[in-house]
């Protein structure tokens, strides 16, 4: 839905809700796709699945190049993770990673209740290994998500080239 399109990725805990909820706040285009994208379907294919495990939550391909296409807005930042963006990440200008310390993933896993994703424990157990890992996030540019939600949505906007 930009003329410019971002994805913000990272693993669970390191923000990418938040940031998304500041970018519209601040009255930025910034579309939330573990919300708005995402369901649960096969990575390949892209087929519906009836499961609730982490390895099928995708985003649907279609409409992520299809809000890529509409160029209404100048500017558009595509918030969450997918096991499906080798799918799509062609589309866009650039994709920044959110990344923190183990301890800090930890705490804000820690926060969460059991019905949010992460709050489980055995789904801690996965955050953390992929956070060990990398093996579920794209190659991006780095931003440190430890830091205080302003600056690091300022430095995004930065990277963007997007008046903060």
């Amino acid at each position: 839905m930009g003329v410019r399109n971002y994805l913000l990725e990272g693993v669970s805990g390191t923000g990418k809700t938040s940031v998304c909820r500041e970018l519209q706040r601040r009255g930025h285009h910034a579309v939330n796709g573990d919300t708005d994208l995402a369901y649960q379907g096969d990575p390949v294919t892209g087929r519906p699945i009836d499961s609730a495990v982490h390895e099928h939550h995708i985003w649907d391909v279609g409409r992520v190049r299809q809000l890529v296409a509409d160029h209404r807005a100048p500017v558009t930042f595509f918030c969450g993770g997918s096991r499906n963006h080798a799918s799509f990440l062609d589309v866009f200008d650039e994709v920044f990673v959110l990344e923190v310390d183990l301890e800090t993933l930890l705490r804000r896993l820690a926060q969460r209740g059991d019905d949010e994703w992460g709050g489980k424990p055995e789904e801690r157990d996965l955050v953390v290994r992929l956070h060990r890992t990398g093996e579920d996030v794209p190659v991006g540019v780095p931003i440190d998500a430890t830091r205080p939600l302003t600056e690091v949505v300022n430095e995004i906007l930065r990277l963007a080239d997007v008046p903060v």
